[in-house]
């Protein structure tokens, strides 16, 4: 009976990290002081990520192509890059996230 046939679900498509998120994180970059960045693995929802920290807390998250492209754009913009899996987040972007609910 074709009632109870269950219908296959297509595939999520996931969008690819391209220059626009480059050219804004070198923006973002330029415009803040004290950046750390925190290379985030691919999961089964989301692409690779880098996530960049400013010395407040700010923060701001972007796909990247692969975690060696995101190790070295830190590399070549002097910003120290982490695996975010090993070293989890910095507490200074809780408070700010705490500091900044209605944003």
């Amino acid at each position: 009976m074709a009632f109870f046939k269950r219908r296959k679900a297509k595939p999520g498509t996931l969008r690819a990290a391209d220059s626009a998120d480059s050219a804004y994180l070198k923006e973002w970059i330029a415009d803040r002081r004290g950046i750390e960045g925190f290379v985030e693995p691919r999961t089964a929802v989301s692409d690779t990520t880098l996530l960049l920290v400013a010395i407040d807390g700010e923060w701001t998250r972007r796909r990247v192509p692969s975690a060696d492209w995101a190790h070295t754009f830190a590399n070549d913009n002097r910003i120290p890059s982490y695996d975010a899996a090993v070293v989890g987040y910095p507490d200074r972007m809780r408070e700010w996230n705490r500091r900044n609910k209605s944003r």
